[in-house]
């Protein structure tokens, strides 16, 4: 219980330094600035999920399919990572898949309802990251993105790029 509060105190305490680092050269926030600190944020949790996932399949065995990798990413990873398993997961069976978690962790300190729902989008980059680097060490080049309609809840789309 203690680690979840810390890593959650930890991912919080990133972005507001990521941002107020930004914002030491400008008074105002820009869309190209909010960019760049969304562009760190995808890149740290990269880096984190590259590592994760090589220390969590260390002794598995391989993966037979692309939808076989999303299964474990939604059970085991995510398990690991926020204490839950994903509440849903679709696919059109062509390369997109839907990840819902209905009490996602990294939003339930932040707000239920709508009233901080443009705030959403960057506590949300890191966890692209870590899926996107999970995926990057499977073999899986992807473009993970999140949406949020009402927090806490929060929908992940992958998408697999075709090489």
């Amino acid at each position: 219980m203690a680690d979840e509060a810390l890593f959650e105190f930890l991912h919080m305490e990133i972005v507001s330094h990521i941002y107020k680092e930004q914002q030491s050269t400008k008074p105002e926030l820009d869309n190209k600035d909010r960019a760049v600190c969304v562009s760190v944020l995808e890149g740290m949790g990269f880096r984190v999920g590259q590592g994760l996932i090589e220390r969590l399949t260390r002794d598995s065995p391989s993966f037979k399919d692309e939808l076989d990798i999303m299964k474990f990413i939604c059970k085991d990873f995510w398990t690991k990572v926020f204490r839950r398993q994903i509440d849903n997961l679709r696919t059109n069976h062509q390369g997109t898949y839907v990840l819902q978690d209905n009490k996602f962790a990294l939003l339930t300190q932040i707000s239920s309802g709508k009233q901080y729902l443009d705030q959403a989008p960057k506590y949300l980059a890191f966890s692209c990251g870590v899926v996107r680097g999970a995926l990057s060490n499977l073999g899986l080049d992807s473009v993970v993105t999140a949406e949020v309609s009402v927090m806490p809840s929060c929908k992940f789309q992958v998408v697999i790029q075709k090489l």
